[in-house]
């Protein structure tokens, strides 16, 4: 078997234990903090979450549902936007939830987007990913479940975290004005 075909097979079973909580959860509810496109939150609000299932195949880019739907990782430095560094807000390319600020954005030279910290701490979670012999933390957006990417301990202040993520996960929205 190649290291794709294995690595393939590892994110086919990842997503069915995925599949099976989910069904197992129906609506759960989550408390996420929604934030206006131009970064102003708009408070605290509980929601139910999002499940498209077939939906996210058909509204996503073939690469954006690998990495958010099946746990995937986009080559780095291969996507447009990884290096951008204008003003604005990163929101969740499945749901919409708003993630990142871009004003917590550095270059870590690693070829993806890294923050060191998230808009709220509410709009994402965080799980052990032990994947490939390895003991990481993944990121996932708290309202849909999509895998953005993982934190490390190795960022800049005031954090001292590198959440690093993946492009296709996000959706860039200019600041206005």
């Amino acid at each position: 078997m190649q290291r794709r075909e294995f690595l393939f097979a590892l994110s086919g079973i990842a997503l069915a234990c995925t599949s099976r909580t989910f069904a197992q959860s129906g609506n759960s509810q989550v408390s996420i903090v929604q934030f206006s496109d131009d970064g102003k939150s708009r408070g605290r609000v509980t929601l139910n979450k999002v499940h498209k299932d077939a939906e996210w195949k058909q509204q996503l880019s073939p690469l954006a549902y690998e990495v958010t739907r099946q746990q995937g990782t986009e080559r780095s430095f291969s996507q447009p936007g990884y290096d951008r560094h204008e003003p604005g807000l990163y929101r969740c390319v499945c749901c919409d939830n708003a993630l990142f600020d871009a004003h917590t954005k550095y270059d870590s030279g690693t070829g993806w987007p890294s923050f060191w910290q998230p808009v709220a701490a509410e709009n994402v979670h965080e799980i052990t990913d032990s994947t490939f012999g390895m003991a990481r933390t993944e990121v996932q957006c708290a309202l849909c479940d999509a895998h953005l990417g993982h934190v490390f301990n190795d960022g800049p202040k005031p954090t001292g975290l590198r959440y690093c993520m993946n492009t296709v996960a996000l959706r860039f929205i200019p600041k206005r004005g």
